[in-house]
């Protein structure tokens, strides 16, 4: 890869995305929508910010608009750490299995291939913790775009465990996997149904007639 697969543009990463090279994969699209709930999020902090309806937030709202960035920033990052672990990973596919070295080299790259989505995971966690807050604070003119953001981080969630998953589930046995999966469905159960309530809470609100 010549260019940073973050720094594409739009059209460029989802034909790349289509095409039949090997990255970007599931993986970078689950950080690639990771990015994009962070995004909302923070944008709807700066559209409240400065407001006198919601001066009584604006410190926590420039506190949520700083983390939303680097979470936002994470994301990103993570795209390119997630296509640079799958290429140590496929040259060990090419290795013979009577190589004395394959299950030893076999594990450890594919171990090292569940750690972006992993991180990942808890990034959605704490965008998800984030979202929570923020639609509690942000204008209401804003709060469809946190419920967007948190659909879109339900949606990287359960991304990245299955790009956790489809690593582990070649390593029967191995007790690093089973804690990487067990860690990750910990994730998932607490976090999952959590950004569904915010999404959930935007949608009854929008629905009822007289919020102004």
């Amino acid at each position: 890869m010549n260019d940073k697969l973050p720094e594409q543009s739009c059209a460029s990463f989802t034909v790349k995305l289509a095409s039949r090279e090997a990255v970007p994969g599931g993986g970078g699209a689950a950080a690639l929508i990771g990015s994009l709930g962070a995004a909302l999020g923070e944008m709807a902090g700066n559209l409240t910010v400065g407001k006198k309806k919601y001066a009584a937030y604006e410190e926590d709202l420039q506190r949520m608009i700083r983390d939303a960035d680097i979470l936002r920033q994470r994301f990103l990052a993570l795209i390119d750490a997630d296509a640079a672990a799958f290429e140590p990973l496929s040259r060990a596919y090419s290795m013979p299995k009577d190589d004395p070295h394959y299950t030893e080299t076999m594990t450890a790259v594919t171990l090292a291939a569940c750690k972006a989505p992993y991180e990942m995971m808890e990034c959605c966690c704490e965008t998800v913790e984030l979202l929570e807050e923020m639609r509690e604070k942000c204008s209401a003119l804003m709060i469809s775009d946190v419920g967007c953001g948190a659909l879109a981080v339900r949606a990287s969630l359960e991304a990245a465990y299955l790009n956790v998953l489809i690593n582990t589930r070649s390593l029967a046995g191995n007790r690093d996997a089973r804690l990487m999966e067990w860690k990750a469905e910990a994730l998932l159960n607490e976090y999952l149904p959590r950004a569904q309530a915010v999404a959930e809470a935007v949608t009854e609100h929008l629905r009822r007639k007289d919020n102004g």
